[in-house]
This record gives C-alpha cells, structure tokens and sequence, in this order.
C-alpha cells in the first residue's frame, strides 16, 4: 500500500486540479458582485441520510483557497447524519467560500455515498473475520477520495494502483502461458528489479486453487466468481497458507454467505462505482 506522505500528494495534487478546472482565471460570478472585502458564513446541510464523510477533505480545500477561513466542525467523518443535520460552519471572506463551494459539495456528496455503503457492507459482515475491500473501479482522477471514503465507512482498501502491489488477474495468466510461469516470472521479475511487493493470484476453479498453493510466496489467493460451495472448499484447501479473497459480484444479499464460508476479505467495485450522491447544500446563514 501507499504510505500517509504518498496519499496526501494524491490530495493535494486533485485540489489543485479541481480549482484549476472549475476557477480558471477567476469567479467572476462572485467577482463581478461581492466587495473583496466582504465576511460570511455558511452552513453545510444535509437534505439525506447516511454516514458523512469528506469533512476532512472539505477543510483541506478551505485552507487551500483562504487559510483564514474558519471551519466549525459539528459532524466528523464517519458521523451519521439526518435530513436537517448540519455538519459545519465555514466562515470568513464571503468569495473564498464560493470559490471552494463547489469542490466542498461535488466531493463530499460523492465521498458520503461511498461510506454510507462501505458501512452496509462492514454492517453484514460484523462477527466474521471478513473484511470488505474496495478495488481500482473508481473514477479516474479523484481515487484518493473514494478510498479515502472506503475507510471512512468502515471498510479497508485494496491496493492503490498498479505499482503498488501485484496482482495476477486471468489474462495474466493466460498471457504468461499459465499461473506457475505466471507466478515464476513475477518472483523473478521482483528480485531482478530488487522490489518488495505482495502477489495476489486469482483462481477461477479448484485446480487453479491448487496450483497457486504448490507455488510459494503468494501473499492472498482470490477466489474468484465461485459459488459458496466451492468457495468453503477452496477455503479448506488454502488453509492457513496465504491469505483468501473472495470477488465477483458480490452484493449485499451475498456478502454474509460468503463472508460465512471463511474468507479473509470480500473485494466490491460496487463501493465505488454504484453509488447515488448524498444530497447536500451549503447555505448562507
């Protein structure tokens, strides 16, 4: 995984290009109207229901467009919230808080939807040892924020991107000429490249099972698109060899079952690429 210094860079670098984007050379809106010179505040609102989140985030883009604004924190991340609710003031120049406005509610209303699902997930999995997984289906661009959301509602993160794990996925395999050249040439491409990096391998039958097992140094082996029969004998078959993932379709009506078959980690790309926004304003007071 990336390290805390690797994924603030990632949220530093989508502020400074979402203000680029949506400010240009100005707001004129709020240029051409209010003094620069003019205070006020705003509430965030909420007009839904669900588990907040992105208030960390919201604070960063505040400071980076006015390190003056003040920002009063009602609700934290993670923090269920009503229709009603209010979930922080901001408060100073009147034409920062609009120059950030946008950016504030695009993210948070995207980053809550995520975590008011993760939290659905991590809900039906309580009392297992499963834990659920976001993975790389996200939106180009603003990764950082969804999985930052992932965690927020209660759910753990995948690996980031590409160069940060490996992960042997079917065509992979297929290119490589099957999983034990697959897997023989990643150890030796790692130690020729003197990287230290975890290899995960994805099963898509028994037999593949079986030979991910036979080759050593795998870290997780993901049991992919199988039923909850053959994923409790793949479970029995790993053992306590490496790690278990279980992938494919998974949603909230099959997420227990699997969970209950006595896997390590679901993995959904539904966290992040099926979601509805969470309704929210922010309001002059």
């Amino acid at each position: 995984m990336i390290s805390e210094a690797q994924f603030q860079k990632e949220i530093d670098y989508i502020i400074s290009n979402a203000i680029r984007e949506d400010v240009g050379d100005g707001d004129h809106s709020s240029l051409a109207c209010i003094p620069a010179g003019a205070k006020g505040k705003a509430k965030l609102l909420v007009k839904d229901q669900g588990i907040i989140a992105g208030v960390g985030f919201a604070k960063q883009v505040f400071g980076y467009i006015d390190k003056d604004l003040k920002v009063e924190v009602l609700k934290e991340d993670g923090s269920k919230v009503c229709y009603g609710d209010i979930v922080f003031y901001v408060e100073g120049s009147s034409q920062s808080i609009l120059k950030a406005e946008r950016l504030v509610l695009n993210a948070m209303q995207r980053m809550s939807a995520i975590a008011t699902k993760t939290k659905v997930f991590a809900d039906l999995l309580e009392g297992t040892k499963t834990k659920i997984l976001d993975t790389r289906k996200t939106t180009p661009g603003i990764r950082a924020l969804e999985k930052w959301a992932v965690k927020i509602g209660g759910g753990e993160n995948h690996r980031f991107a590409l160069y940060d794990m490996i992960m042997l996925k079917d065509n992979h395999i297929d290119f490589a000429g099957g999983i034990t050249k697959a897997i023989t040439k990643t150890k030796q491409y790692l130690k020729d490249n003197d990287k230290d990096l975890k290899i995960i391998v994805e099963a898509r039958n028994l037999e593949e099972i079986k030979e991910i097992i036979d080759n050593e140094g795998v870290y997780r082996i993901l049991i992919d698109n199988f039923n909850f029969e053959d994923t409790k004998k793949a479970v029995e078959l790993i053992g306590d060899k490496c790690q278990t993932e279980s992938s494919g379709g998974i949603n909230e009506k099959t997420a227990r079952g699997y969970a209950e078959c006595g896997v390590d980690y679901i993995s959904s790309g539904a966290l992040t690429h099926s979601v509805y926004n969470m309704d929210l304003s922010l309001k002059a007071v």
